[in-house]
């Protein structure tokens, strides 16, 4: 379910913006013409990583996490984010605990609360693989990017902890991923 509201979102901004760059009248001489971006604009919601707002961030802070600028996020929300995690997760019971990247909670809440999607320039682009250790270095559509998430924050520290916890149970999309641009399925 929340994978096919990803692709029809994906689906929407590609829509849009083939709309917006594309044209048949080759007479047109006075350049593209675009939605109104005038007025005043609001953040409303941020989402770098999938289901960490919505299990870390308190139901009365949640207007002030989407609309704090990532830069000061984690100072802002790391404690909060640590007081949950040690109350949900009891890989992290005692100090000093680790996950499978060998983050204690105060690390580990540090990287989660500033809410970013790192990207890795050089490397392996991937939520986790396993076979080469590449972590958080971006995110593949195919990654099981939920069940990483629970895995490192109930598996402790080599993902056998809590194995109820630990697995959304959703391996993959319904329908396999293009081969090419725009790479996702067609919606149903």
């Amino acid at each position: 379910m929340k994978l096919n509201n990803i692709k029809l979102f994906a689906v929407a901004i590609l829509v849009t913006m083939t709309a917006y760059n594309c044209s048949n009248d080759d007479d047109n001489n006075g350049g593209p013409t675009g939605p109104d971006f005038s007025g005043t604009y609001t953040q409303q919601d941020q989402m770098g990583r999938p289901a960490v707002n919505t299990v870390f961030v308190s139901s009365g802070m949640k207007d002030a996490f989407n609309t704090t600028v990532p830069s000061q996020q984690n100072a802002s929300f790391q404690a909060m984010f640590e007081n949950n995690l040690t109350a949900l997760s009891p890989a992290y019971a005692n100090p000093g605990d680790a996950n499978a990247l060998g983050l204690d909670a105060p690390t580990f809440t540090g990287l989660l609360a500033t809410d970013v999607l790192n990207v890795s320039l050089d490397g392996e682009t991937t939520f986790f693989n396993p076979n080469t250790g590449a972590t958080l270095t971006g995110r593949a559509l195919a990654d099981d990017v939920i069940t990483i998430e629970l895995l490192l924050i109930f598996g402790g520290e080599d993902f056998t902890e809590n194995p109820g916890l630990s697995n959304d149970n959703v391996d993959a999309n319904d329908k396999p991923f293009l081969t090419s641009f725009p790479y996702l399925a067609s919606p149903w």
